[in-house]
């Protein structure tokens, strides 16, 4: 079942689940869109094949707000504002240990290593570079609740950068958590977009809800 976070005519966002993919890759896992295409297919009784474009991506442990054009014209529309960063991100990750300083701004260069699928941050500035903003919005028992704004939109940029100040998030094996979730996701959630309709030209704001687990459910 689709968690259906907001529908029109020209945009459908989706809260996506810790291992679901957006679009098809090498694993031949069946992606998220396919199952988008399927419930508006039926849904509206579209005859033929269902136009549907993929506006940005999620790694496949995050969960969280996925947002898909339904038309040619608000996909164009929506691509520039991704391009021009006029679009307003917020993540929610649940970190190992306590950040530095309780609000910060990192900025780091960063290198991705094809191969591995995972990026590195470089000591010299000749890679690409990579700002977040961050701030602590409550500590647990034994993890800590960050609030991410990321201004860049590189390769794992928010697990690499809180990685390097000494924030892993819980269950980021790659990243350098100890020991991965037991359904191999991470804790890092696409909490909420802000952007400007492509057609109505209004201010949308979409807000997914975390996925249910007892980390999760301390936040409320």
């Amino acid at each position: 079942m689709l968690d259906i976070l907001y529908e029109d005519n020209h945009l459908i966002a989706v809260n996506k689940k810790s291992g679901d993919i957006v679009q098809g890759d090498k694993t031949g896992d069946a992606p998220l869109s396919d199952f988008v295409k399927a419930y508006i297919k039926k849904k509206y009784k579209k005859p033929g094949e269902v136009f549907l474009g993929t506006i940005h991506r999620l790694d496949r442990p995050t969960s969280g707000i996925v947002l898909f054009a339904r038309t040619s014209k608000a996909l164009s529309r929506m691509n520039e504002q991704f391009r021009n960063k006029e679009v307003q991100k917020t993540y929610w990750a649940v970190v190992d240990k306590s950040p530095p300083k309780d609000t910060d701004t990192l900025e780091n260069y960063l290198n991705k290593n094809q191969k591995q699928n995972k990026s590195y941050v470089l000591k010299e500035s000749n890679g690409k570079q990579a700002i977040l903003k961050y701030k602590l919005l409550k500590k647990l028992d034994n993890y800590y609740h960050l609030e991410i704004k990321p201004e860049t939109g590189r390769h794992h940029q928010i697990r690499v950068q809180l990685a390097h100040v000494g924030c892993i998030i819980k269950g980021d094996l790659k990243y350098g958590a100890k020991r991965s979730n037991k359904d191999a996701s991470i804790h890092l959630l696409a909490q909420k977009l802000e952007f400007i309709h492509p057609v109505q030209k209004e201010v949308l704001t979409i807000i997914a809800k975390p996925p249910k687990d007892n980390i999760w459910d301390a936040l409320s």
